[in-house]
């Protein structure tokens, strides 16, 4: 077996090229890369700062133009972090850091979290939309998902509505924004409708002067849009009498419990019966 001998001089020579080697191999990173890290640090603190004037310059806009106070913090924090992070994939690449590894990553990671949270994503746009769009507002009475109530808040992922008999109803946003949602107080008034019956022998030109003075009577009635009484239907044992009023959206139940007592009352005292009464 042959063993390899390394002359003295030789090793002198790897000895005195090692340090000179490394200097130069130094200096040709920093004559290449050099110049793209000075500029991509300039480019961050100028982006930085740019960014921050950006975001109190949105922050004012919100707020002269009456943002919703639940979407303001949201769309703000959304921009400004977006932009940051545009800002640092920019600079990676202006100082030559390969982005193959980082995009494989994050794309990897968006489809299991899109897959995870599809349901929970799908009610986050949908708040934003409602908040954006607003198809109804906090204090407005909606009908939606087989619920009627006056909704107390809308936050991003979901609805509360309480209801006239104080439940609490949390629904989700999704189910607001894809499905008929019934706003019956977005006008500010609904029309009350009461059906009564009465044998053919009572005269209705006194059943409507009764029916009238117990409207004109009532606090709750709106003297616009006007009123309407009349027959709606003749059948074999009597005849129904429709009366239409329009009432403010809100109350509105207690405004009808109101009124048909008073015409209860009105009728009971002016000795004119409905069908079972005696």
């Amino acid at each position: 077996m042959m063993i390899a001998t390394v002359e003295p001089d030789t090793v002198k020579i790897i000895q005195k090229q090692t340090p000179r080697s490394l200097y130069d191999q130094s200096y040709n990173w920093l004559t290449q890369h050099g110049p793209g890290i000075i500029l991509g640090i300039v480019i961050l603190i100028v982006g930085l700062w740019a960014i921050s004037l950006l975001s109190k310059w949105l922050h004012r806009g919100m707020q002269k133009r009456n943002i919703d106070a639940s979407l303001k913090p949201f769309l703000l924090s959304l921009t400004i972090t977006s932009l940051r992070i545009l800002l640092v994939l920019g600079v990676m690449q202006i100082v030559g850091i390969e982005m193959t590894m980082f995009a494989t990553i994050i794309g990897g990671m968006t489809v299991a979290l899109g897959l995870a949270l599809s349901g929970t994503l799908q009610n986050f746009a949908s708040g934003v939309l409602i908040l954006l769009l607003k198809p109804f507002r906090v204090g407005d009475n909606i009908v939606a998902q087989g619920q009627e109530g006056t909704v107390t808040a809308i936050q991003l992922f979901f609805t509360i509505v309480t209801t006239y008999d104080n439940r609490t109803v949390i629904v989700p946003n999704s189910k607001l924004s894809n499905e008929i949602i019934i706003n019956i107080s977005h006008v500010g008034s609904r029309r009350l409708d009461i059906e009564l019956k009465f044998g053919y022998g009572m005269d209705f030109e006194q059943i409507k002067t009764i029916l009238n003075k117990a409207i004109d009577d009532s606090k709750d009635c709106l003297k616009s849009p006007e009123r309407s009484i009349g027959i709606s239907s003749l059948e074999s044992d009597g005849y129904k009498v429709q009366v239409n009023v329009w009432v403010a959206a809100h109350g509105f139940k207690d405004s009808k419990l109101k009124l048909q007592e008073a015409i209860m009352r009105d009728l009971k005292g002016a000795g004119i019966k409905l069908p079972g009464m005696t």
